[in-house]
């Protein structure tokens, strides 16, 4: 049995405490069921492959999944630049998915849309894979005032560039729990 870092949980515990709520559990709630009433009627009809993107987007997608009412698959892809730190670095592959994606619609559902790297090298190869088209939908995206490689084609709430956590998004691999959006304070 590994024993928790007694230095990280007190500092978990720490930024709990000075964080800001950006938006209640309600507020996110509603913005997911906002999104699912916009992609309902642009993907039915076409059977898609939804590929969760891990971690982050398991809490994403386990709200908005019930709520799209046509047939789909799903599976998941997991790459990362963050792997527990808090400044993303290069892309590293952990999971593919095993569902053939040839000539096939792809939602990616994320957490987030912070700088757009991840996300377009997902893009991007699912692309390559064959898929006929990819649709991005994420749960926050963060107003970064730049363009960025990828944009999200659904996009349930808009935040300034701070540090989140909360419904998937994470502050070093915890909080993911959080039942909210919350910005960490002085990061």
């Amino acid at each position: 049995m590994t024993t928790p870092n007694p230095s990280l949980l007190q500092e978990i515990t720490q930024i709990h405490e000075q964080a800001e709520l950006l938006f209640a559990e309600a507020e996110v709630e509603a913005a997911i069921e906002r999104l699912a009433t916009e992609i309902t009627p642009a993907l039915a009809g076409t059977h898609p492959v939804v590929l969760t993107v891990l971690n982050g987007g398991i809490i994403f997608a386990g709200k908005l999944l019930p709520k799209l009412a046509f047939p789909l698959e799903i599976d998941a892809i997991n790459a990362s630049r963050y792997r527990g730190a808090i400044q993303g670095g290069e892309v590293a592959w952990l999971l593919q998915p095993s569902i053939p994606l040839s000539n096939r619609v792809v939602l990616l559902l994320d957490d987030v849309l912070d700088e757009g790297i991840t996300l377009a090298v997902l893009r991007d190869w699912c692309l390559a894979q064959g898929a006929a088209r990819v649709v991005i939908a994420v749960l926050v995206e963060k107003e970064l005032g730049h363009a960025k490689p990828s944009q999200a084609d659904f996009t349930g709430l808009h935040t300034p560039n701070r540090y989140l956590y909360g419904y998937g998004l994470d502050y070093k691999k915890q909080l993911r729990n959080a039942p909210g959006i919350y910005a960490c304070r002085d990061l």
